[in-house]
C-alpha cells in the first residue's frame, strides 16, 4: 500500500522537477533533449495503455467470452471522448469575453498554457491510479513494476510541462517563486485525479476494465494528438522517433519482469 501511494506522487515530482528550472536555467532546453523526452515519454505511455490498461481490461472480462472486447472497447472510447470534451472547454475558455461588456478578448496565452497543461493532467493521474487499484485488487492483471514504470513514464513527460509553464512566466515578468509554484501547480491535480480513480476502483471492482480502457484511450489521444507531433518537429525528429522506439521497448519489457 505505502509502496502504491509513492507510486502516485512521482508523475508529480517530475512537474515539480521541470518547474525547478525557472532557478536555474537561463535559456530554453535544447531542442534535442526536449525531443528525445517527448518521444521516449510518448513511447512509455503507449506501451504501458496496451500492456498496463487493455490486455489487464481484456483478462478481466475473459467471463464474457466473445464479448469480452466489449468493456474494453466501451472504455476506451469513452477514454478519447473525455479528453475530446476537455479540448472543447479549453477551446471555449479562450474565447470567450472577458473585462468590460462587449469587448472581445482572449486568455492571456500563458494562462492557457497552464488551464491546458493542468486539465490534460487529470486523466494522466486517472491513468496512473486505475493502474494502482488494479494493483491493489489483487487480480494480478497488473505488476507493481509495470505500475512504477507508468508512473516514471509520465514523470518524465511531465518535466517539460512543468519547465514550459515557469519559464515563460518568469520571462513575462513574474517572480521566479511565483512562476514555479504556477508550474507545481500544474501537477497537483494528478495526485488527486490519482487518488479519486483508487477510491473509485475499490468500490466498484467488476468496473475495473472500463476504468482501465478508460485511461488507456485518454492517453492515447494525447500520445497522438500532442506528444507524436511534437516529438516529429523540426530538423531533428529522428531524435524523438528513436526515444519512441527505445520508451517503448523498455516498457514492454518492464511489464513482464
Amino acid at each position: 500500500m505505502l509502496s502504491a501511494f509513492y507510486g502516485l506522487f512521482i508523475p508529480f515530482l517530475g512537474t515539480t522537477l521541470g518547474s525547478c528550472g525557472v532557478f536555474f536555467q537561463r535559456k530554453n532546453m535544447s531542442e534535442s533533449v526536449h525531443l528525445g523526452m517527448q518521444g521516449f515519454a510518448a513511447g512509455v505511455m503507449t506501451a504501458a495503455s496496451v500492456w498496463s490498461l487493455l490486455i489487464p481490461a481484456l483478462e478481466q472480462s475473459e467471463h464474457l467470452g466473445k464479448w469480452a472486447f466489449i468493456p474494453a472497447a466501451s472504455g476506451f472510447w469513452a477514454g478519447i471522448l473525455f479528453i475530446l470534451l476537455l479540448d472543447r472547454v479549453i477551446l471555449y475558455l479562450s474565447r470567450v469575453k472577458w473585462g468590460q461588456i462587449g469587448q472581445k478578448t482572449i486568455l492571456p496565452q500563458t494562462a492557457m498554457l497552464v488551464l491546458t497543461v493542468t486539465l490534460h493532467n487529470i486523466p494522466e493521474g486517472i491513468a496512473v491510479g486505475v493502474v494502482y487499484a488494479g494493483l491493489l485488487s489483487g487480480e494480478r492483471v497488473i505488476t507493481k513494476t509495470a505500475a512504477f514504470a507508468l508512473s516514471f513514464g509520465i514523470a518524465i513527460q511531465n518535466i517539460p510541462e512543468g519547465a514550459i509553464i515557469s519559464m515563460p512566466l518568469h520571462s513575462e515578468g513574474t517572480g521566479k517563486v511565483k512562476s514555479f509554484f504556477w508550474g507545481m501547480f500544474s501537477g497537483a491535480v494528478e495526485p488527486i485525479s490519482a487518488l479519486a480513480a483508487i477510491w473509485l476502483g475499490s468500490l466498484a471492482v467488476l468496473a475495473l476494465p472500463y476504468f482501465l480502457s478508460f485511461a488507456a484511450g485518454a492517453m492515447i489521444y494525447v500520445v497522438v494528438e500532442e506528444l507524436i507531433p511534437e516529438m516529429s518537429r523540426g530538423t531533428e525528429g529522428k531524435v524523438g522517433t528513436l526515444c519512441y522506439v527505445a520508451g517503448f521497448t523498455l516498457m514492454m519489457a518492464l511489464d513482464v519482469c
